[in-house]
């Protein structure tokens, strides 16, 4: 598996993020049963860039914490059924660093795992889940509670 860090704002990005991130990636890959070598790419961003990002490839214009960028098409479920051999790019997760730390605050906990809880759930929409409908929804947050206790990021209460 091959994790690729872009830290694009002015911040540094501590290697505990770094490492959470990538432990993230891997736990939400053991969890769907995907064994094959895969690239992630994982971008670092502030408010003004995924505000750009988001107005250009989803019509709103304004900030969002996290975006997910499927290289593959897969059904829900259905990821680990791939038949590649070579290693497969599943796609890019673009995190804004400053809603992250604003929803942190938000939610009474850690930075690192706030950077945790939108890894896993970039990592589901990367891997063909979605959250449209009330079903869906539940069953994402299901997903990421499990992967999030899995990586050792327990919902931190204040």
């Amino acid at each position: 598996m091959t994790v690729l860090i872009d830290n694009r704002t002015q911040e540094e990005l501590s290697l505990e993020l770094e490492k959470a991130i990538e432990k993230v990636i891997t736990e939400s890959l053991i969890y769907e049963d995907f064994d094959r070598e895969c690239e992630i790419s994982v971008s670092i961003v502030d408010n003004e860039e995924i505000q750009q990002i988001n107005h250009q490839f989803r019509g709103i214009d304004k900030p969002t914490d996290v975006l997910s960028f499927p290289q593959l098409s897969f059904t829900e479920g259905e990821c680990a059924d791939v038949n590649e051999k070579d290693e497969i790019i599943l796609g890019d997760i673009i995190i804004s660093l400053e809603r992250a730390k604003e929803q942190a605050q938000e939610y009474g906990h850690s930075l690192k795992r706030e950077i945790a809880f939108l890894t896993a759930h970039s990592m589901l929409h990367l891997m063909g889940y979605d959250h449209m409908e009330q079903e869906e929804e539940e069953e994402m947050f299901t997903k990421q509670k499990e992967i999030l206790l899995q990586a050792g990021f327990p919902r931190e209460v204040k």
